[in-house]
Parts: structure tokens; sequence; C-alpha cells
């Protein structure tokens, strides 16, 4: 895809496995492409130490990947459930930063909405939007997949 395209909801490739995120053996930090596991008992005690386990792991200032985590993370929280399990991954490939956040419900699919000036919610994915080179959803047998992709300078 071009830099700057949007891919919100791929069709789903048959023959493409879906990505499987494996926790990370000590269940703590991360080696370069391997998933932090985030289970987050509230999401606002949860952000600080999810920005900065990003930002560990990246080794450099990061806000836009850190936004991009952290809404992800968010919206499974709000619209599957606080305590819900999720793993979340960063990898570093071909010039990008890829982030995705994993579930078990296949149903709470996130969409781009348009957002009043006066709301007070719904601006995550707005953010993430307008951040991301690119993202979407990748369904899967037991949950889905939600994922973007930045510049890797950011």
């Amino acid at each position: 895809m071009k830099k700057g395209t949007r891919d919100h909801a791929p069709t789903p490739n048959p023959h493409q496995q879906p990505h499987r995120l494996r926790q990370h053996p000590q269940g703590g930090g991360t080696s370069q492409g391997a998933p932090s596991p985030a289970r987050p008992p509230r999401f606002p005690d949860a952000v600080p130490e999810l920005r900065r386990t990003v930002r560990q792991y990246l080794g450099v200032p990061c806000a836009d990947v850190q936004l991009c985590v952290t809404e992800l993370v968010g919206n499974v929280i709000r619209h599957v459930g606080e305590g819900t399990p999720v793993r979340v991954r960063v990898a570093r490939a071909d010039g990008c930063t890829r982030v995705e956040v994993c579930d078990p419900d296949p149903r709470a699919l996130p969409v781009l909405m348009r957002v009043a000036d006066d709301d007070e919610s719904g601006r995550g994915l707005v953010l993430l939007d307008a951040v991301a080179l690119r993202w979407g959803v990748e369904p899967e047998a037991a949950g889905k997949t939600v994922w973007c992709e930045l510049e890797r300078g950011e």
C-alpha cells in the first residue's frame, strides 16, 4: 500500500495466517517483535505503565506510538469490558513501527466516526487515523487484532 492510505476494514485473506501473538516467557519486558502482555485492572491506572513500557522498549521518544497503544487498549476496555485480557505487540520493520492489540471479542469492531466539536468522547480512532500511515482489523477465530503502522521516525 502507498504511504498515507487507510486500510480500515480489509477483506480477510483465507490464505493468510492470522497473527499469533505469544506471551513473553517472563511476562514482563519485551524483545524486539515480542508481545507485551497487558492485562490492566483499570485503564487510568494502566496508562502510565503502558506508555512507559512502550518508551523503554523503543528506546526513543515515541508519543504517537504511545498514543496509538493507549487508544487501542482503551477501546478494548470501553467496548469489550474492563479487565478483558489483551495482548499488545509493538514491532519495527521496513521503516515502520507496527502496533497490534488483540482481544477475545470478534464482534466489537472499531469504527471511525465523525465527531462534533462539543462531543466529549469518540476521538480515539480519529487521533489514531491522523497519526498512523494506515490501520485496520484482522478477524481471528478467537477474537481480533486491531493494528496500525506509523513512520519509524516517530
